[in-house]
């Protein structure tokens, strides 16, 4: 069985998101979308929040698990016998922190490959900091964030 990982912080999850894990689902016998534990990044959701906003959000892809992890991302995928991960790109600048990251990743667990789809020209301005900055001044989201969580993460990110 094939098993990649999926990792993010995914605060909150996007349609950009969505379209890469739908991808990697058609590629992979399973994908573990594995939502990265970093106080530092001061998450507006909690990573249980997040797990579930991808459960709903995913529900119709069937090899598609959503966990959490912390530390490193090799061990993780190690302790889930993956043998990928998967990253969407936007621009060049995602290309070169990716590239670094999939270096390190490489010397420090040799069979863990990364794999990189190019997002769709739909999202390739679409990040998680633009959607809460979009929100939290009372703009509409709804091209960005999957339907079934919309109201959730309005709810959330206009009443901080």
């Amino acid at each position: 069985m094939k098993i990649a990982i999926c990792p993010g912080s995914f605060d909150p999850v996007t349609l950009g998101h969505l379209d890469i894990i739908e991808r990697a689902s058609g590629l992979f016998d399973k994908v573990i979308v594995a939502v990265l534990c970093n106080m530092d990044k001061n998450p507006n959701f909690t990573v249980e929040e997040r797990m579930e906003l991808l459960r709903e959000t995913t529900a119709h892809l069937s090899n598609v698990e959503i966990d959490s992890f912390g530390g490193l991302l090799v061990d993780y995928a190690k302790s889930k016998g993956a043998v990928a991960v998967v990253k969407g790109l936007r621009a060049v600048s995602d290309f070169e922190y990716e590239f670094q990251m999939s270096m390190i990743n490489k010397k420090l667990y040799g069979e863990l490959e990364t794999v990189y789809l190019n997002t769709s020209q739909d999202y390739m301005y679409l990040s998680s900091s633009v959607v809460k900055q979009i929100a939290s001044l009372g703009g509409d989201i709804s091209n960005f964030v999957p339907e079934a969580i919309h109201a959730k993460i309005v709810d959330r990110l206009t009443n901080m």
